[in-house]
């Protein structure tokens, strides 16, 4: 059928949602303009004003910098997916993956090896955790606040501590069963189902958190096959299009420690391609795509 004359086609829009314009953020935009696809890094406000239907966002919002919730914009999001924009990792697979409680449930009703998990806050009854564990926060990033407790008297200074952050005073902390600490572990990242990129974290010198912000250092890894499935269904437990899984080793195998619905990675995470951005990207458009048939059909 001839276009109407005076009508033109609007080329589809890829947005990164986000309010923080990272290495990642800005290279997975970057991947999709050399797709040929108008991309961009937007805050959500931004690209709840310009995106149309049809048109693609992929939501990373983050933890705030003050630990005590996830960034603005989750309303935003909401509205975009109501007006026929494909919203990859939705505001439910965010805080599924965010909130630290909310992932153990997730982890632990799809039946996937995770730390064992208390919730501790002020005049809530809890059973009581048992030790060694870690506390931290129930929205956490980065390492910070993250507290190894071998004894009573190191939990009770630690909740001292705690009480006085405002993220405990706002949601509590958390109480994990340690997970012997080996000095290293593996962030897998899984977009659209597909395990597309991973790395070994490897903690600083006398650190036994791995994270790269306390000085770690992070190199590729291949994951094996057993890793590999952990993540995916840790991905599938939150319904997350794309996040990070982190993989503690066990004697046996592994133990999924967390799983970030804003994670960060670098080129060196690429697998069995030359460019992880462009993998993830090309996942994340055929996930949209194959929604949006879906919708059409049951229209």
């Amino acid at each position: 059928m001839p276009r109407p004359a005076g009508r033109t086609i609007r080329a589809m829009r890829f947005v990164v949602a986000a309010h923080r314009d990272t290495g990642t953020n800005t290279a997975l935009a970057a991947a999709a303009e050399a797709l040929g696809v108008v991309a961009d890094v937007l805050p959500p406000r931004d690209a709840l004003r310009i995106l149309e239907p049809g048109d693609v966002a992929l939501a990373r919002l983050d933890v705030r910098e003050t630990l005590d919730g996830i960034e603005s914009g989750s309303l935003e999001l909401e509205r975009m997916a109501t007006a026929g924009v494909e919203v990859l990792n939705r505001p439910s697979s965010l805080v599924a993956a965010h909130d630290k409680l909310l992932t153990a449930r997730a982890l632990r009703l799809a039946g996937i090896p995770h730390p064992h998990t208390w919730l501790i806050a002020e005049g809530m009854p809890s059973s009581a955790p048992e030790l060694p564990l870690v506390l931290k926060p129930r929205f956490g990033s980065w390492g910070r606040d993250v507290v190894l407790c071998r004894t009573a008297s190191a939990l009770d200074e630690a909740l001292e501590q705690a009480a006085l952050r405002g993220w405990f005073r706002e949601h509590g902390a958390l109480a994990q069963e340690l997970v012997p600490p080996l000095g290293w572990d593996i962030r897998i990242v899984v977009a659209g189902g597909r395990v597309v990129g991973a790395a070994r974290r490897v903690a600083a010198e006398g650190e036994w958190r791995t994270n790269v912000a306390l000085g770690g250092r992070s190199e590729a890894i291949e994951p094996p096959p057993l890793a590999r499935s952990l993540a995916l269904a840790a991905a599938a437990a939150v319904r997350g299009d794309l996040v990070g899984v982190d993989l503690l080793p066990t004697r046996t195998g592994y133990v999924v420690a967390e799983v970030n619905g804003a994670v960060d990675f670098q080129p060196y995470y690429a697998l069995d391609f030359e460019d992880v951005y462009t993998e993830v990207v090309l996942e994340l458009l055929r996930v949209a795509r194959d929604r949006r048939a879906l919708e059409l059909v049951g229209a």
